[in-house]
């Protein structure tokens, strides 16, 4: 069974569950989280880990406002659609936002706005892979997996009209 070292981290957006195995950062979970990974293996806590240790310094730098892009090894578990549609959503830069069928035709799939939607819900590597980014057709906010409230405090902190 493959060990994941967990750690938890307070953001201004609430406690960060963050996961990370020998192969690289596994999850960034909201407490509480609307689709946690089935498959968690041994679980761990870690704060030493080298993968946690960057991957709390850049959120945390990220929340100051001081960093646009994450430079983590990512190692998220999925199918290859899913993988597909979380790659995708890291081509949507620092304060923009796209739509699910955006996203759909990116892939090149238009038809497949409610596949991306299912796979951008189950995205475990939230705020670092920013399905934040993603919004209905008309620009309106859909769901997310850590709750409206905290999709709007993302954008706005993005937007720079809120400072956490």
């Amino acid at each position: 069974m493959t060990t994941t070292w967990t750690t938890v981290l307070p953001s201004p957006v609430g406690d960060l569950l963050v996961a990370a195995g020998d192969d690289g950062l596994r999850a960034v979970l909201f407490t509480p989280h609307r689709h946690p990974p089935a498959d968690r293996g041994t679980w761990r806590s870690d704060d030493a880990h080298p993968v946690l240790r960057t991957a709390s310094e850049q959120l945390a730098a990220y929340f100051a406002g001081d960093l646009r892009a994450f430079d983590l090894p990512l190692a998220p578990r999925g199918s290859a659609f899913q993988l597909r549609v979380w790659e995708a959503l890291r081509s949507i830069p620092y304060g923009g936002t796209a739509s699910y069928g955006d996203l759909a035709r990116r892939l090149g799939a238009p038809g497949a706005a409610r596949a991306v939607g299912l796979a951008n819900g189950r995205n475990p590597l939230s705020i670092v892979v920013p399905c934040h980014r993603v919004v209905g057709a008309r620009g309106t906010l859909t769901g997310y997996a850590g709750g409206l409230e905290r999709k709007r405090a993302l954008l706005d902190l993005e937007a720079g009209a809120l400072v956490l």
